[in-house]
């Protein structure tokens, strides 16, 4: 019954796709249906399902949860408040340009808005209007937002580092377990700073891109009629704006805050803003509490979902075939890091980053790290693929979002072409990551994370050795 679980897996992106239901639902549905079938054919024992609660109970006692609503409540508040709106007048006279603006507010408000989809609709609510209003091409507009979009996934410290922080930490002390090897555990920091080069690179050859683009269309263009106003007000908002937010943000990076501490700070203040300029008041109030309690709500709901579905999947066994083709994998550890990366993008086609940090990476980056050497190289690796993914063409996460909630009904073609740039840039830092690991540890220790390589027969051994359940 081991193939069951992989049947179970494959369900949840089929079922997402053909019903449009979320993907918690999606999650528990595959897994309840599974279990009954593995509990009549005796491949499940009913003990297993006594480990639920206990699973559960553990998962939210994780102190880190706390920053998620707290996260969730800042991208809502900047969503409500005009500081988005006036942050992106002044970036585009600081940068030159809207379309420079868009990408810089998406690194800007990526980290707080959670998700892609969260980013992809703050972006084209307040940056796609105003690219249109100067005559952007609808093709660029989706490239550009698309993109800006993704940001989040490498810009420390978003929702997703910081969940996947606590994912590679569990993953990477199970293959600690596995090895025997005494070394210290990475977390969520580490991450922040493995991901702080590749994600810097990313975004400066995003801004290369866009500026070679712009100047090369200035020359044949005539100059737009449409001149953006910035006064002194919004110049002194602006700039305590980005200087609260990145200061925030740089904080959390180097280990002055917690990612709890500079959430409610910053949740804290835009509340006080809101509240003082009136523009929190009444129905609005309301609306920001609700929109916070439901995304919020949605989070845990696919926490409980995911626990319950990876608890389905050990109890089957199924958890030991990918374990076996990760670590039979030809090519040693090189051949693993290929394997790993290819499953996890073709994953991304179809599902967001939060499911695919909640049910993918407990399943497959624990063999991984056995066989590979560098837990932060191997976290940055898989934080760039799903980056790259969600660009691709026509079923990329991001690019779909954009093109539906921007309503771009823009040709296959023409998308193709407008995102190619963004996403050779996202192929090359790619490339130069997994070429010169030392990239990662530029801004973290070296030696963080590291386990030794180990042969396929060693490897295997040692994982057999453990048993199937984390319980």
């Amino acid at each position: 019954m081991q193939f069951l679980g992989l049947i179970m897996l494959a369900a949840v992106p089929v079922v997402m796709v053909l019903t449009g239901l979320p993907a918690f639902l999606a999650m528990i549905g595959s897994a309840v249906v599974c279990a009954v079938v593995g509990l009549s054919a005796g491949a499940i024992q009913g003990a297993w399902f006594g480990a639920l609660p206990a699973r559960v109970i553990g998962l939210l006692e994780n102190d880190l949860l706390q920053a998620l609503p707290l996260f969730v409540l800042m991208g809502a508040l900047l969503n409500r408040l005009p500081l988005a709106g006036i942050v992106f007048r002044v970036l585009t006279r600081l940068l030159g340009g809207p379309v420079l603006a868009g990408l810089g507010l998406g690194a800007l408000l990526a980290p707080m808005n959670g998700s892609v989809g969260a980013s992809a609709m703050t972006l084209t609510r307040i940056v796609a209007p105003r690219l249109e209003q100067v005559g952007v091409p609808v093709s660029k507009r989706l490239a550009v937002l698309s993109a800006s979009a993704t940001l989040g996934v490498v810009v420390p410290p978003s929702l997703v580092l910081i969940l996947f922080g606590d994912a590679m930490m569990r993953a990477h002390t199970e293959a600690l377990n596995t090895t025997r090897v005494m070394t210290r555990v990475v977390n969520t920091q580490d991450i922040f700073r493995g991901a702080l080069v590749p994600g810097a690179l990313v975004f400066a050859l995003y801004l290369l891109l866009v500026w070679w683009s712009e100047r090369r269309e200035a020359t044949r263009a005539e100059p737009s009629p449409v001149v953006i106003s910035v006064s002194i007000g919004d110049w002194a908002i602006a700039g305590v704006t980005l200087t609260a937010l990145i200061g925030l943000m740089a904080c959390v990076v180097v280990g002055v805050l917690y990612a709890v501490e500079a959430a409610a700070t910053g949740a804290m203040a835009l509340a006080i803003v809101g509240l003082v300029t009136g523009a929190l008041r009444g129905q609005s109030l309301r609306d920001l509490l609700s929109e916070t309690l439901a995304m919020t709500g949605a989070l845990f709901a696919l926490f409980v979902a995911a626990t319950s579905f990876t608890l389905v999947f050990r109890a089957l066994d199924s958890d030991r075939l990918l374990t076996d083709l990760v670590i039979a994998m030809p090519g040693g550890s090189t051949g693993a890091v290929v394997l790993v990366l290819g499953l996890i993008g073709v994953c991304a086609l179809v599902l967001d980053a939060f499911e695919i940090v909640l049910v993918i990476v407990p399943l497959l980056l624990p063999p991984l790290l056995v066989r590979a050497p560098d837990a932060v190289w191997d976290a940055t690796l898989v934080l760039l693929v799903l980056q790259t993914s969600f660009l691709i063409p026509p079923f990329g996460y991001a690019v779909m979002l954009t093109r539906g909630l921007g309503r771009m009904p823009v040709p296959i073609g023409a998308t193709i072409r407008a995102v190619a740039p963004f996403l050779l840039a996202q192929v090359l830092v790619l490339s130069l990551v997994a070429a010169f690991p030392v990239l990662v540890h530029l801004t973290a220790p070296a030696e963080t994370g590291l386990t030794p390589v180990m042969s396929e027969d060693a490897a295997r051994k040692a994982m057999m050795a453990l048993p199937s359940s984390e319980e």
